[in-house]
């Protein structure tokens, strides 16, 4: 895919830290060890969908802060080893870098989360105003609900005074509500079936629900509303569309990342003119193979490998 000629570059904006992720054998016991797989890896909802645009061959550069320690070095130098700019990562003393740590069971599937994201008060409004001119020239600013309200506020500012397209990953159902406000200007919101909930203020139990939701946040303004249902697939409303494209039968390894992946990979169509359905028909892919590899990001992401796996 060739540079597009305007403004051929991404930028994301959000979390970047280390993820901790155990993945029982049996299942869990409250109160007590559980055998399994303990796997360190880099992670943090924005870097995950840089690593992922990256490997998909766009121009990313990713927009955090991380803290002046070893791990803060590690998430730098693996961003940068696969292409992400890193010119704009700040590296603050205030706080460690971020951490998250997972616990899955024996399916794969995320039991608890606990996540530290302090540093990303680093991201302040000012960092933004400064960097408005990285901004206005962007093709599509990403950002994930890791951000304080604050940022989230004076990102969605700029953008609209540029108009520039913003694309939302909810990050996690807790942190999903800070999107609620900004419904109507978000070009692209990529929850899971928890943060949907928030961010639709409806139940939803079953794909036609999902898909009711995904219209619903389409009827407040968003103009793309994705809903990743893990091992049912996903679901997707714009204004003259939506649809369900079933999981491959994928066996779970990790759940972690999935919707990192399609978000990116969903953005790589827009960026190329991909119909909406088949983009989104690529994202599921990417989910899919990332829900199969043991790592948050699948290192051997392509679009011919997509393309080899697409639901038809």
């Amino acid at each position: 895919m060739g540079e597009m000629e305007e403004s051929p570059y991404v930028v994301v904006i959000g979390a970047a830290g280390i993820d901790s992720k155990g993945r029982s054998d049996v299942p869990l016991t409250i109160g007590t060890s559980t055998p399994g797989l303990v796997r360190v890896s880099v992670g943090g909802t924005a870097r995950n969908v840089a690593d992922n645009l990256s490997r998909l061959g766009v121009d990313t550069i990713l927009l955090s802060a991380v803290g002046d320690d070893e791990s803060g070095k590690q998430v730098v130098d693996s961003a940068a080893e696969v292409g992400i700019d890193t010119d704009y990562i700040i590296v603050s003393n205030q706080h460690h870098t971020s951490a998250y740590i997972a616990l899955l069971d024996e399916h794969g599937n995320l039991v608890m989360s606990v996540d530290d994201m302090k540093i990303l008060e680093a991201i302040t409004p000012q960092v933004i105003e400064n960097e408005r001119e990285l901004l206005e020239e962007a093709s599509l600013i990403v950002i994930d609900s890791n951000l304080t309200e604050e940022t989230i506020e004076a990102i969605f500012k700029l953008a609209h005074r540029y108009n520039v397209r913003v694309c939302a990953d909810p990050a996690s159902a807790g942190l999903a509500r800070k999107l609620i406000p900004y419904l109507s200007q978000i070009y692209m919101v990529t929850p899971n079936l928890a943060e949907a909930r928030v961010l639709a203020d409806c139940p939803i139990s079953d794909e036609q629900e999902a898909i009711a939701a995904a219209r619903r946040l389409v009827n407040a303004g968003t103009d793309i509303a994705v809903i990743t249902l893990a091992e049912e697939g996903v679901v997707y409303a714009t204004a003259d569309a939506s649809g369900h494209i079933p999981a491959m039968g994928t066996h779970v390894i990790d759940s972690t990342g999935a919707s990192d992946a399609l978000t990116a990979t969903v953005v790589f169509g827009l960026l190329n003119d991909v119909p909406i359905d088949e983009a989104v028909r690529l994202g599921a892919s990417a989910a899919a193979l990332t829900l199969s590899c043991s790592d948050t990001v699948c290192v051997d992401l392509s679009l011919e490998l997509l393309y080899e796996h697409l639901v038809i």
